[in-house]
């Protein structure tokens, strides 16, 4: 049984044992299969990553190649969109400023206009504030006088009731009388015709004819005494109409100069507006017509003529020069010639203000501008715009305080406006300004009160109408104020526009101009029209007729400008 068991035993040993070295054998055959698919599994493994790694690489070195061209395009895109920002922006920019530019001119323009509105408005509102100060001391005055009046009435009328009483116990007294009176007469009526031996009817028709001599004798006394007193009191009403006009108005008074003193920064803009070899200031003179003196006084020069439009032309035209600092013979041309044009621009806008301010209307462009250009001419040392405006409210106030209706108002207001306009006028120098004026606004189709008004207002022709005397009264008045005009001025004036109008006849003459107050005259000739044999037997001419016509102190110089100059004295 132990034997059995033993042999049990050692048959299970046996069998575990054989078991356990089977499993081992298949386990240990199993770990080196696995070990040999994880190997291969491991080295499968590490050509994949390395194949996936070469495959990344390439894909890096792709992609960066991509992004460096896309970068390349980009920058490209990026510089040419910057290009094309900052060209906009140039463009715009400049757009911009035109634009801003443009729109401040026009504000400045429209705040010009609006500011010498504004002036001429408050220049209104100052006049008639002035006007309603003396209407309302006026008042004030005819109201103490009535007062005054009304107590003298009261007092009056209480001595005239006395009186009335007085006079109805008299009227009864004389009734009473007059029955007395009667009773009598018939018996002295019967004691009469007894005696004169006349009848009743022959007694009264003597005593009428008696008291008709004696009426008559009184009215005519009666009359020279009313046609005295009318006399008396038409002197003292002209004298009241003309001190009421002359304390309602008030015009500033400018007296005329011959020069015009140019202020300079610095005594270096001497030599630019004289320019090399004098080219600048030759052609500033030939083109404006003016005489620039260039001497030793420090910061100034001098710009002499007569006419104050040329005057003005180059005062204005050297300023803009020397502020834009380009001075050359193109550059004078170009800046004078839009001058000139601004001038002209100016004197119509001064024009039409004129006429505003007066409430002036339906006047022609070629009269408005002649009203324009009297802002530049003188009259006896006066302002001849000035002048005229003062010579239209003294004769619309004439008119008003005559009782005249509105419109011959108007008219008189008009009429004196016009009245000089003749004198700015080139037509035909040789016509008195009064009836050049005349015929100007007859060619405008004015009123013919107004054309008679303006034609005899120095009595060159017959005054027809009641706005004449008016219109000369009033240019008397405006002119004979002590300061208002110099008589020299005005022959000064009336000499250089002769002098001035005299070589035009000859031909092949273009410009002429007066200097040095009448000591030089300058002709400018065509080239092609006149040698330099026939420029001197011009500048002879001329001073010769000049001798023979005209009066003159001193000398006078001529010269003729063409390739040369040829000069000839007047002696």
């Amino acid at each position: 049984m132990m034997s059995m068991l033993i042999g049990i035993g050692v048959g299970l040993l046996i069998g575990i044992g054989s078991g356990y070295a089977g499993f081992y054998f298949y386990a240990r055959r199993w770990r080196v299969r696995l070990q040999q698919e994880e190997q291969a599994h491991r080295q499968r493994l590490q050509q994949e990553e390395l194949s996936h790694r070469q495959q990344l690489e390439s894909w890096e070195k792709e992609t960066q190649s991509r992004l460096r061209r896309l970068e390349q395009k980009a920058q490209h895109r990026l510089q040419e969109a910057n290009r094309k920002f900052h060209a906009a922006e140039k463009e715009a920019e400049r757009q911009v400023r035109e634009r801003l530019s443009q729109e401040i001119r026009e504000a400045h323009a429209q705040a010009q206009l609006i500011r010498e509105q504004a002036e001429v408005r408050l220049r209104e509102v100052e006049e008639r504030h002035k006007q309603l100060l003396t209407l309302e001391e006026t008042i004030n005055r005819r109201q103490e006088q009535i007062q005054l009046q009304l107590a003298a009435l009261q007092k009056d009328f209480e001595r005239l009731e006395q009186q009335r009483e007085a006079q109805e116990y008299r009227l009864r007294e004389l009734l009473r009388r007059e029955e007395q009176l009667t009773e009598k007469e018939l018996l002295i009526q019967q004691r009469l015709e007894e005696v004169s031996g006349m009848s009743r009817e022959e007694a009264i028709q003597h005593l009428i004819e008696s008291l008709r001599q004696e009426a008559e004798a009184r009215a005519h006394a009666q009359i020279q005494q009313i046609l005295e007193e009318a006399r008396l009191k038409a002197v003292e009403e002209s004298q009241r109409i003309i001190a009421i006009t002359l304390s309602r108005v008030g015009v500033e008074q400018a007296l005329q100069h011959s020069v015009t003193t140019f202020p300079l920064e610095s005594d270096e803009h001497k030599g630019r507006i004289i320019g090399r070899e004098g080219r600048n200031i030759r052609t500033l003179e030939a083109l404006t017509g003016v005489e620039i003196i260039v001497d030793d006084t420090p910061g100034a020069i001098v710009i002499s003529c007569h006419d104050p439009i040329r005057r003005e032309i180059a005062s204005r035209t050297l300023q803009r020069l020397l502020a834009d600092g380009r001075v050359h013979p193109a550059r004078i041309e170009e800046v004078a010639k839009k001058v000139e044009q601004e001038l002209e621009q100016e004197i119509r806008e001064v024009g039409h203000r004129t006429l505003m301010s007066l409430d002036i209307r339906n006047v022609a462009p070629e009269i408005r501008d002649l009203v324009g250009k009297m802002r530049f001419r003188f009259s006896f040392g006066q302002n001849l715009l000035h002048h005229s405006k003062e010579v239209a409210r003294l004769a619309a106030l004439i008119a008003a305080e005559l009782g005249l209706p509105k419109d011959k108002i108007r008219l008189a207001k008009r009429a004196a406006l016009f009245h000089d306009i003749g004198k700015v006028s080139e037509e035909n120098p040789e016509l008195p300004h009064a009836l050049l004026g005349m015929e100007i606004l007859r060619r405008h189709k004015e009123h013919p009160e107004v054309l008679n008004a303006v034609g005899a207002h120095h009595d060159e022709i017959e005054m027809t109408t009641i706005l004449a005397p008016i219109v000369q009264i009033a240019d008397a008045i405006s002119g004979s104020r002590p300061g208002a005009r110099r008589e020299s001025v005005e022959k000064y004036i009336q000499r250089i526009q002769e002098l001035e109008a005299l070589p035009k006849k000859f031909q092949g003459v273009t410009q002429a101009f007066a200097l040095q107050a009448g000591r030089e005259l300058r002709i400018l000739v065509e080239s092609d029209k006149v040698s330099d044999e026939a420029a001197d037997s011009i500048a002879q001419k001329v001073a010769e007729e000049i001798q023979n016509t005209m009066q003159y102190p001193g000398q006078i110089k001529v010269t003729v400008i063409r390739e040369k100059r040829s000069i000839a004295y007047a002696r």
